[in-house]
């Protein structure tokens, strides 16, 4: 089934429980904190169930159709076709929906793709990954998730030592229905748009946190379940012009705290296994399926960046300057570098796990890490190319209201370029980009949204062929030897 943008803000009408600060939220879809990137969600949903864009964004099974971000891909053509989806979605939010509902997604499709992981000899979960992969499916699930421990609850013993709770989440009972769980993870971004939120640990835990050791799926508005926003960026632009990017993709983010929370048997996947609970992210594909999404999304976003850095350039006539020109030059080669990078994941594609395929994880882990090297950089360059044009600008567009200022305004501000509204237009995006309260959580959020960039490049490490290139260094220090003889010349 495919839903529509209305069927997806009816469903988030449910009683969910969200806080911002002291203040309970009612309906996310209507709460000016949340109302506009609830409608851009939407707005995902409508292109997706639009008969126009049925190949591009879906694909039919047992006579239904499915978003195609739940495609299990046998050949690289079905590679192909989940990376086209991606690239439409992020696209329309222009990179800047980090968890739109491709991206848990994509974890969920691949696990299900390889099941036995998660059965053991104690635990036998691979029925309910392949149930609830079909679950998501048909229902055409956003799903979000939590997976980490809250940032200073990583070592429970320290917590203990003080005899203070430890605030991350944990299996407090197991009952014939199921478990009970409580605490605290994060970083829930997007839940507040979301259906589900998928519970687990995407980084290793010790032998000893076996009660910190579950992954799970609850309902965003199950009983005992609250989130707990940021400051929402959203309701502090004044207007869309004013704040383009603030006003429409503040995607959210917020911790997840249980109460108490029963979580059914049939949504269970891992219990009390600390190693398992970490592995089934890089044993299946499912790691390597997300940040593939991950990749895409960025490359979108690079896409804006770099036809903002050209369009400030033309603004300003600077375009004609020839180190300007080697400048977007570079912006345009970075550009072609990650598209290059992300189609190679689909050429070089490995068979993996049996009857599948999935994206090399080879290029998937170093575009991840070029992505997070590079967002600062590609940032400061838009800055250095926009210069003081970002505080030239009248305070607000509002200043069109008044006619003697407005004349003012078009008659002062214009240059050969470009006239003054199309100026104004302009640098306000791109300070959205590079100064706002919006820019400074991207920033953020691109050094971050895959982990430190020491886990970043532990997966290169990990994945990297070094018995291959020790080969190459033994093999060219074993065709010489010690000379014997006398020298010569």
């Amino acid at each position: 089934m495919l839903r529509s943008g209305k069927q997806h803000l009816e469903r988030l009408r449910d009683g969910r429980v969200v806080y911002i600060g002291a203040e309970r939220v009612d309906d996310v879809t209507t709460h000016p904190a949340f109302c506009n990137a609830a409608r851009t969600i939407a707005s995902i949903y409508d292109m997706k169930a639009d008969p126009a864009h049925a190949e591009a964004m879906s694909f039919a099974e047992n006579g239904h159709r499915y978003s195609m971000y739940f495609l299990q891909a046998r050949t690289a053509e079905d590679l192909r076709r989940r990376m086209r989806c991606h690239k439409a979605i992020a696209d329309l939010t222009y990179g800047m929906f980090g968890r739109s509902p491709d991206h848990v997604a994509s974890y969920v499709t691949a696990m299900a793709m390889n099941p036995q992981v998660f059965d053991t000899a104690t635990r036998a979960f691979a029925g309910n990954v392949v149930d609830y992969y079909r679950h998501t499916r048909d229902h055409d699930n956003y799903v979000a998730y939590a997976v980490l421990p809250p940032q200073a609850a990583r070592d429970p013993d320290f917590y203990l030592r003080k005899s203070m709770t430890v605030p991350t989440l944990e299996v407090v009972a197991e009952t014939d229905d199921g478990i009970v769980v409580s605490g605290m993870k994060m970083l829930a971004t997007g839940a507040a748009f979301a259906d589900e939120i998928w519970i687990g640990n995407i980084q290793p835990l010790a032998p000893n946190q076996v009660k910190q050791a579950v992954t799970c799926a609850v309902p965003c508005n199950a009983e005992g379940l609250s989130l707990w926003s940021r400051q929402p960026i959203a309701r502090n632009a004044a207007n869309e012009f004013d704040s383009p990017l603030s006003w429409r993709f503040d995607e959210s983010d917020s911790m997840v705290m249980c109460d108490n929370v029963k979580v059914p048997w049939n949504r269970v996947f891992v219990l009390d296994d600390a190693a398992l609970s970490r592995d089934i992210y890089i044993r299946t594909a499912a790691h390597c399926y997300a940040n593939h999404q991950s990749n895409v999304r960025y490359w979108a976003k690079l896409q804006l960046i770099v036809g903002l850095a050209s369009r400030v350039a033309q603004a300003t006539g600077a375009d004609q300057v020839p180190a300007v020109r080697e400048t977007l030059g570079r912006l345009a080669a970075l550009e072609a570098t990650l598209g290059a990078m992300i189609h190679g994941q689909i050429e070089a594609c490995e068979p993996r796990p049996e009857g599948f395929v999935t994206f090399n994880r080879r290029f998937m882990y170093a575009a991840l890490n070029w992505c997070i090297e590079s967002y600062s950089s590609l940032i400061d360059i838009l800055r250095e190319l926009s210069g003081g044009g970002v505080f030239q600008m009248p305070a607000s567009v509002s200043v069109l209201d008044d006619p003697v200022l407005r004349a003012k305004f078009e008659q002062y501000w214009q240059t050969p370029q470009m006239a003054a509204l199309d100026r104004i237009k302009l640098f306000k995006l791109v300070w959205d980009l590079v100064g706002s309260e919006f820019a400074g959580r991207h920033l953020q959020y691109e050094k971050f949204y895959a982990g430190a960039t020491f886990t970043v490049r532990a997966h290169n490490f990990r994945e990297a062929p070094w018995d291959a290139f020790h080969k190459v260094v033994d093999d060219l220090m074993a065709s010489y030897d010690v000379p014997t003889g006398p020298p010569k010349g």
